[in-house]
């Protein structure tokens, strides 16, 4: 399998400074260069992570719960009526806040995380390393172990999520034959996935979650296009 630039139709053989930096300048100039937050914003978060209170806690754990399965503008429209809902005093139950969102599983768990987001907060924060944030992030509601990367991301761990885009771009570029994107991630896969990121990351010096965010996004919408 190859990898194409698709705006310009060039084979990707690998991802040095030059490419992704007009990977990134392609992504703006679209406008689609957003998460939560748009680019300039998630890179800020990772080089300087902010200390968050219970609510803005709770919050960023709505919007990937909400995010995970659902298209960004979705997720984005819903999460903002629901913070809007809260801030203008809303009793947050599944009764109020179901006619904004049906599905039930995730207004359950957003409930829950309002209900609880003291516990939740002070526990993220009194774990002393990445590893045990991250393992803490799985447990919560609606979270789990692929997820957790989006949430880490999103409250400033530089940490990086190997979903099927990040596994077939590595896969595409460096992977062999026989290399299949795998859930749970098996050792091979996520060694050609970081030879693309550390290639990056040097050459940079940025974030390497900020360069899975700019990846992410340019396979999401095929900017670069697998053959």
């Amino acid at each position: 399998m190859q990898v194409f630039l698709s705006f310009d139709n060039s084979v990707v053989k690998n991802i040095d400074r030059n490419l992704f930096f007009k990977v990134e300048n392609y992504l703006i100039a679209s406008g689609v260069a957003s998460d939560k937050e748009d680019f300039d914003e998630i890179k800020r978060r990772l080089i300087n992570p902010p200390y968050l209170n219970p609510d803005e806690f709770a919050e960023e754990v709505f919007y990937v719960i909400l995010a995970s399965g659902f298209k960004q503008k979705i997720a984005k429209q819903k999460f903002l009526e629901i913070v809007t809902f809260i801030k203008n005093g809303g009793d947050v139950i599944p009764q109020n806040l179901l006619p904004i969102f049906g599905n039930k599983n995730k207004i359950n768990a957003i409930c829950k995380v309002w209900e609880n987001r003291e516990k939740y907060c002070n526990g993220f924060y009194e774990c002393s390393d990445i590893p045990s944030k991250m393992l803490y992030l799985a447990r919560l509601p609606h979270i789990g172990s692929i997820t957790k990367n989006h949430l880490a991301r999103n409250l400033g761990i530089n940490d990086v999520k190997y979903d099927v885009w990040i596994q077939r771009l590595g896969i595409a570029l460096y992977g062999d034959d026989d290399m299949e994107v795998s859930f749970p991630l098996t050792a091979r896969v996520k060694a050609v996935c970081d030879k693309v990121f550390c290639m990056i990351e040097n050459e940079t010096n940025l974030p390497r979650g900020y360069i899975d965010v700019v990846l992410w996004k340019a396979c999401q919408i095929g900017v670069f296009e697998f053959k």
